[in-house]
Order: structure tokens, then sequence, then C-alpha cells
């Protein structure tokens, strides 16, 4: 396996997987467009397409290859002609958000990653509410969340606003910076190594592409000065990979001021209200004005605010897992993941038979 693979993630996992497909090369996506992709391979990058055969098998738009995948292709080495991906491999990680206007269908803003960087800045954009929502995405992705706080020159008291943040990202680390220190990116730099994926998700203008221009050392990715109203503006507007030049791959990813939630690891999330969940006297307890509430009372004695309850109770509802505790929560995610087996106890069945078939 060459140096540029292992940079690029192509990890143990992934190599015993490609082995299925001899006649393949492995190559990882690096920036998706309408009908094309660009991968990247061990020699060259190159413009690729899937073939009809998968194409035909796309159930939903979460089956296409997306950013961050490693796939199987025809070639290793570009020609006039577009390579063609046959097959995507098996994904260690997925950052997902509901399809604008599709009822059913998710859209995959990166895969295979390690670490998920949360960007706000500390000015307008600053929003906790939001943030609770970040991160129970990112925990449920199955990467590491770390919350980058953008902007520090535009803060009157930035301690307050990290105490403030401290009461819901409970075992998160948090850094910050400034685009106008010419280091402010180095505490970032330190979380990113050889062959790890890392992605930058957070609303327009909260200075993402300033952070990885700093990064990869060059101006690679356009960046567009803050509106008067203090929002942010669009630069981004694809997603894309890029290889760091000290080592490990950066998936940048267009603003997204509202982040439709599809499913969600609220027990990381919200580990307090769960852990006081567990406490209330009846096991069903909607946290409203049932006796024995421990939730309520948490609330009473100024130990949670109200805010954060309703933003539980609100993305519970979103994720469609509204009425359930967090062992419920934790079996129906796991139905929903065998359900094309037909439960968890047919794909143990497959496995078994599979193994006994080797």
């Amino acid at each position: 396996m060459t140096d540029r693979l292992i940079n690029l993630g192509f990890s143990d996992r992934f190599v015993q997987e490609a082995t299925l497909y001899p006649d393949l090369h492995p190559a990882r996506v690096i920036a998706q467009y309408k009908e094309l992709y660009r991968v990247a391979t061990a020699e060259s990058e190159m413009l690729a397409e899937i073939s009809g055969k998968m194409r035909h098998a796309v159930v939903e738009m979460s089956d296409y290859p997306a950013v961050g995948d490693f796939v199987m292709i025809d070639r290793n080495e570009g020609s006039q002609d577009h390579a063609i991906i046959h097959h995507t491999l098996t994904r260690k990680s997925v950052f997902i958000r509901k399809a604008a206007g599709k009822a059913h269908d998710v859209q995959v803003v990166a895969a295979n990653i390690d670490i998920v960087f949360i960007c706000m800045s500390l000015n307008n954009d600053f929003n906790l509410r939001r943030l609770e929502r970040y991160l129970a995405i990112a925990w449920d992705s199955g990467a590491t969340p770390v919350i980058v706080l953008t902007k520090a020159d535009l803060c009157a008291d930035i301690p307050k606003k990290l105490r403030e943040i401290e009461t819901i990202a409970f075992g998160v680390d948090v850094l910050v910076t400034s685009s106008l220190s010419e280091d402010g990116y180095t505490a970032v730099l330190k979380y990113i190594t050889l062959g790890q994926t890392v992605v930058f998700i957070g609303s327009s203008g909260v200075g993402k592409s300033t952070l990885i221009n700093r990064i990869l050392g060059e101006e690679l990715i356009e960046t567009r000065e803050i509106r008067r109203d203090d929002k942010g503006r669009h630069a981004t507007t694809n997603r894309e990979l890029f290889l760091i030049p000290t080592g490990g791959c950066i998936i940048d990813t267009p603003g997204m001021r509202e982040l439709g939630l599809e499913s969600a690891n609220l027990a990381r999330t919200f580990v307090d209200i769960d852990e006081l969940a567990e406490q209330c006297k009846f096991k069903d307890c909607k946290h409203e004005n049932e006796p024995g509430c421990m939730v309520r009372k948490a609330i009473e004695d100024g130990a949670l605010t109200e805010e954060r309850l309703q933003s539980y109770l609100k993305l519970k509802k979103e994720a469609k897992y509204e009425g359930m505790n967090s062992k419920q929560i934790e079996k129906e995610k796991i139905s929903t993941m065998f359900s094309d087996f037909g439960g968890i106890k047919n794909a143990k069945r497959y496995i078994k038979s599979k193994d006994k078939g080797k």
C-alpha cells in the first residue's frame, strides 16, 4: 500500500474488504458533482461515474457514493474516458442530514470521518440550541465531535461563553480560535494525524474556509467577508476533500444554518437529562407534571434549564424517538440497522452461515 493511500485513510479494514474485488482498484471520493465524482487513487486523480449496475441498485440518495467514501474502480490511472465506480466499501462512520424537501430520504454530508469539527463563531452566530443539534448528529455519525469557536476577536466575554457550553457539551473538547492570529489554527492541527479524516461543519460565515486554508497552507478555498447584519455568506458550495501537507485529510462542507435531523445520539448529547430521567418515579415519564419527576425538580432547583429540556424533547420527536427512553431508543436504532435482514436475530444467523461457508 502506498503512502498516498495511507494518508487518504485507506486503513486495514478497507484493505481487507478491497481484496473481495481483485480486478478493481481502490480510490477515495474527494469531490462530488451532479453526475460525476472526482476520485483519488494511489497514483493520481480522475473523474469517475458509477456503473449502470450500481445505478440500478440504488434505492435511496444515501446509497450513492459521497465525499469521503472509498470505492472500487476499473483503473488506477486517468485516461480520456471517465473511470467507472463499481462498488462502495462499507462506511466506518457517516455524517448525515435529512434531505431538503424529502420526507424519507437522507443526504450524506461526509463518510469515513474520524473527527467532526463543529464550528461556531463567537459573534451573533453563537447558539446553544443549534450546537445541541450538531452534537446529537455528530455523536450519531460514529465520529468524535470537537467544538471550534471562531472569531474570538469579536467576543467581549469568552469565559462566559465557555461556561455556557460546559452546561451542554459533556465530554467534548472546546477550542477557541481567531482568524486574526497567525497561530490560531494550531490547536485544531493537533487533532489531525496521518491517515485521519476530519470534517468541518457549521453555519455560513463562521470562518471554516479561513481555518482550513490556514491548515492547508494556501488559499485553496474561497472566503468571503461577513455581511453587515453579522450573518454569514456562503463561500463553499460543494463538499470537497483535501490532503493536508502534514498528514491527514480535511472535508469542507457548505454552511448549514438549518440541519435536518434524521437520527441522533441523544444519550451522549443529553447525558444529564438521561441520568435524571432514570431516577423519575415513572419509566414513561414525559417530564411535564408527573409526580416524582426528577427532570422537573432539576429545573425548579436551577440545575437544568427549561430551554435545554425543550431542545431535548424537540430533537427526540424529530428523530422519531418520542415517548422512548434511552434503552428503547438504542433498541430502535439497532432494529432499523438490521431491518434489511428482518431483525437482528436473522442478521446473526446470516453471519453464522457466512462463517460456516468460509
